[in-house]
């Protein structure tokens, strides 16, 4: 579904998958008035909308399910369609279904029946229960009372997961056609207890953490051009530690072929209040903050692409 120029409030249910027609559409593309950068801005966990049928397998409360939820972060990159770049956001909650994991990262633990035989069943996010359907929460806690059918987690890949991916190389290779290069800023946030780096006591706190797999995902002159801006507004950053990207700054990161990828992670303490999960004071420069850093980024990159710096 696309939209252009609003970040609007999530549409009413209607029709939609087979076990939870409120998440149709599954994902939305606000587009820009107009098309003017390379830029493509996603934000795939911070969906809100929670199926019926989740809430009533789970065996926590609405408030802890979402402690995984990037929230508000869509919101606060909604400033980049201001550049002429667009923004995909999901709409289904990452606890449901996790978009930056490989498609059939599956645990077999939590099914009845048998995973098809292709399925990633023993990857490190396999083993801490955050595959690409979740089996925790928060600090390890179970979401689900009792085990799903493995055609559950086969629908929601086939109509939450593939989509989403589908909508997403699109864009990217829409921005390639048009710029001769694309350059995917996944959005995220983490908690502020996971924000502290890997030395606290030079790091008490890292504001952002840019992930750009060591650059093998990203030309490092943008990553400079993020991570000096981010600095130069007073924000402390951190690179690669401890987050270097997941699945999608992986696959969509390809700087040889003109396609990189950037994830940011934001300490949700800067925006929210990680209990209540409501906004805290700080949200409106936090938005503010990250606009600009997309005008500084996407003026950049008209000037100098990130092929030619590479060459020079």
């Amino acid at each position: 579904m696309r939209k252009t120029d609003a970040i609007p409030e999530p549409s009413p249910p209607r029709g939609g998958t087979r076990g939870a027609p409120e998440l149709d559409p599954p994902f939305e593309i606000i587009e820009p008035g107009r098309l003017a950068s390379p830029l493509v801005f996603s934000s795939p966990h911070s969906g809100n909308v929670y199926p019926g049928s989740f809430i009533a397998a789970a065996r926590l409360d609405a408030l802890t399910l979402r402690r995984s939820e990037d929230a508000f972060v869509d919101d606060l990159f909604a400033g980049v369609l201001g550049v002429g770049a667009p923004l995909l956001r999901a709409r289904f909650p990452r606890a449901y279904l996790d978009v930056n994991r490989e498609p059939y990262e599956l645990d077999p633990r939590m099914f009845d029946g048998r995973l098809p035989s292709f399925a990633n069943t023993r990857s490190i996010r396999v083993a801490g229960g955050l595959g690409t359907i979740a089996r925790v929460v928060g600090e390890a806690q179970e979401i689900y009372a009792g085990r799903l059918p493995v055609a559950d987690a086969i629908d929601r890949i086939e109509t939450l997961y593939k989509p989403y991916h589908r909508a997403l190389h699109e864009l990217m290779a829409r921005a390639r056609d048009h710029f001769q290069q694309a350059v995917l800023v996944d959005c995220h946030s983490m908690p502020s207890t996971a924000a502290r780096g890997v030395r606290p006591e030079d790091h008490p706190r890292a504001d952002i953490v840019l992930g750009d797999r060591y650059g093998a995902s990203c030309d490092p002159y943008l990553t400079d051009i993020v991570e000096a801006e981010l600095r130069r507004l007073g924000y402390l950053v951190l690179r690669n530690k401890p987050y270097a990207g997941g699945y999608i700054t992986e696959h969509y990161g390809n700087p040889s072929v003109g396609w990189h990828a950037l994830q940011i992670e934001i300490n949700r303490g800067l925006y929210m209040d990680e209990k209540t999960m409501e906004r805290a004071p700080g949200y409106s420069t936090l938005k503010r903050d990250l606009a600009g850093l997309a005008a500084i980024l996407a003026d950049a990159i008209a000037a100098a692409p990130p092929q030619q710096a590479a060459a020079e």
